[in-house]
């Protein structure tokens, strides 16, 4: 595995239809519709979010790791997972 990716990750909004993060310079907004499994997820479990690699998002207390380009275009890379 490649090195520690220094950029931040940041979860900065959070409403009934999804959440934003930042990465880096980058806003993506994930909604609930397209990663149903952070719904039930606490402000807590969001936040803790880690960037170990450049495509590569990982939030270790919900176990969910997810490809950058899935948030960026979740219609290229349909996400398949159980509710």
């Amino acid at each position: 595995m490649p090195g520690t990716h220094i950029s931040q990750v940041e979860l900065t909004h959070i409403s009934r239809h999804g959440f934003l993060l930042l990465l880096a310079d980058e806003e993506l907004f994930l909604p609930f519709a397209e990663f149903p499994w952070f719904r039930s997820a606490t402000i807590d479990q969001l936040s803790q979010v880690k960037w170990p690699a450049e495509n590569h998002l990982y939030w270790p207390l919900l176990d969910i790791d997810l490809a950058v380009e899935s948030v960026r275009n979740p219609s290229a890379l349909p996400l398949v997972a159980a509710v």
